[in-house]
Parts: structure tokens; sequence; C-alpha cells
């Protein structure tokens, strides 16, 4: 379950994985070979698979409850397998923040060279991220953000706002041309700060498209189950909608189930996250779900990267600094039958 990136934090914008950031350094370099040799040193160390300073990674994270969290878990285990200087060590995922928090600092004490954290939650977390910190041991925070810069070296996470912004965007293109298109929106749980965010971004990506309004919206808990229930209510109240964006994929499954029960095709459908049935679905094309928008857990294999690099004192290839960036925001694809292959292998169970 995709949890609270912030917007505020969102920092260079990468794919689904950390990649090379050429294209930016075209935008922003000179056009004279002389002035580029000068502003980027030949001998600047830039990460890559060759085995370097061996390293031990520290890894806390949530307990897998969901199927984007055991992806993280999976992402993170399989990136660092790939490295023959990397020792992963990896705590029991827990939502008790208590009990992350001595995780941690199980790790500090272990003096592990460089810790990876999805916090349980960002805020509580806070302090174990500025102890580790003070106690020279470099944080990559992961998706979930601390309250304080100091308590990470690098925070790399996904776009809430970004996911509301292509639904919305990719809805709007669908019905540019249909005159009173409506729209319906299953959303997660509304206290929670990326449910917000995602609300936000589809509504102003609906601004762009003054045909279409959006008449109806019903909260659900990432549960198959209440995606089902609130589902079911919004079919009741709702006789005719264009377009539904729901949230998250694996409530997504409950909310095809209603959509199935009630025997309704009048709409399109646009999922998020990136879940293997969602695509797979996609891919068959039998549904009314078309896309789905990523919040990709590939970010877990590049915080491993991100941390190896940061502790063998490497930047990232591709990029003229020295350090690793201090925020990367990750892109949220809009995965459809067109593109759907090229994303299946990162679609998590």
């Amino acid at each position: 379950m995709p949890k609270n990136s912030s917007p505020s934090r969102r920092g260079i914008l990468f794919g689904s994985a950390a990649v090379s950031a050429t294209a930016l350094l075209t935008a922003c370099t000179s056009n004279d070979p002389k002035e580029k040799d000068a502003a980027a040193p030949a001998n600047a160390p830039v990460s890559d698979d060759k085995p370097g300073k061996a390293v031990t990674i520290g890894f806390a994270g949530p307990q897998a409850d969901h199927g984007w969290l055991n992806a993280i878990n999976d992402n993170a285990k399989e990136r660092a397998k790939k490295y023959s200087d990397v020792t992963l060590e990896i705590t029991e995922g827990s939502n008790d923040t208590a009990a992350q928090i001595g995780q941690v600092q199980t790790l500090i004490n272990k003096k592990v060279d460089v810790l990876v954290i999805l916090p349980a939650d960002g805020k509580a977390l806070t302090q174990v991220g500025l102890q580790a910190m003070k106690a020279g041991i470099p944080v990559v925070n992961l998706d979930r953000i601390f309250a304080s810069p100091q308590a990470y070296r690098c925070w790399i996470g996904g776009d809430n706002y970004g996911m509301g912004l292509n639904a919305g965007n990719f809805i709007g293109e669908q019905l540019k041309d249909k005159a009173n298109a409506k729209v319906v929106e299953l959303a997660g749980v509304d206290n929670l700060e990326l449910t917000q965010q995602r609300t936000q971004g589809f509504d102003d990506a609906l601004k762009n498209y003054p045909n279409i309004k959006k008449v109806a919206r019903q909260a659900a808990d990432f549960t198959v189950e209440s995606g089902q229930a609130k589902m079911a209510q919004l079919l009741q109240a709702q006789s005719q909608f264009d377009a539904l964006w729901n949230h998250d994929d694996d409530q997504g499954v409950g909310a095809l189930r209603a959509i199935a029960q009630a025997g309704r095709k009048d709409f399109l459908m646009v999922g998020g996250a990136g879940a293997k049935s969602a695509m797979d679905a996609i891919k068959a094309d039998n549904s009314v779900l078309k896309a789905t928008v990523l919040y990709p857990p590939t970010m877990a294999a590049s915080a491993i990267d991100i941390a190896r690099a940061v502790a063998q004192g490497k930047g990232v290839g591709g990029m003229a600094e020295m350090e690793i960036p201090a925020s990367i925001t990750l892109y949220s694809a809009v995965v459809t039958k067109d593109n759907v292959d090229q994303y299946l292998p990162t679609g998590f169970i």
C-alpha cells in the first residue's frame, strides 16, 4: 500500500526505477565541449555493477500485509543479490512503530554501513532516522517520508499527486469529445495524506476538461472486501457514468467483482499502483479495466542501488554531480494494452 510521499519533497524525476538523467544533463549544460569538460570531471566516481568496496545495508520495512508491500521486500532482496559486494541485513517487517524503531536501533548497534528504511509511520520514526544519521550511518528514506530532511541522506519514493494527475489526464483524453461526461472515484483511506494527494491530482487534471464532471466519490480501505462493498454502493447510486478511477489495484479486485455482479460494461476503469492482476486484465482486454497508473515497488530495488552507491562514495551514472541526489521522485506511468508487456515484469502479486 503506497504511502505518503509528499509532492513538496519531489526531486529529480526518474522512471519506474532509478535510471540515467542524460536528458536532464543535455538541457542543463553548455553546448561548448570545453565547458562540459570543466563542469564534469572525468574522474568523478559513479556507481556501476562492478564489485567495489564491501558494504552492509540494513533494511527495515513495515509488515507485508498488502501486495505492494510484499513486492517492496522482494525487490530489495533480489536487488541485493545482484551485487557480490553487498550484504543485506533485513528485519522482520512490523506495523508497530515501537517495534520498528527497536529493529532500526539494532541495525545501528550492528554498525551497518547504510540504512534503507520504509517506515510504518514516517513522523513516528523520524527520531530514529536522526539517530542513525548522527551515528554516521547514512539513511535512504523509502517512500513514507520522515518529518525532517535531517533524518535521511536521500529520499526516494512514488508520486501520489502524479498518480491522480496522470489518471485524470488519461481519462480526460478518452472522454474529451463526449459532452457532459461523468466520472466517479473509488479512493483509498481518506485520513491518509496519500489519498488526499491522489484525489487532488485527479481533480486538478479534470480541470483541463470542462466537459467532464466528477459526480461521486467513495473511500475504500485498500482491501478487496472494501473495494467490492464501496463499488457496489457507487454502482447503485450512479445509474450512468463514463469512467472510474480506482486508487488501488488490490481493492480494484473487489471493485471488478461488484461491477461484474451488476453486469455493468458502460464505462472504462483506470486502476492504481500496478498489480499483476490488473495488468493481466488490461492485456486480456475483456473487462472495463483499461489502464492502471503505476506506483512502482521497484523503488525498493533502486533504494538498494542508492544505498550501495552512498556507502561506496559514488554518484549516479549519467549525471555530472559526484553525489547521489537528496530526493528522487519516481514517475507514475500509465499502463495500457499498448505497453503492458513492457511493465508486466514489475507487476506485484
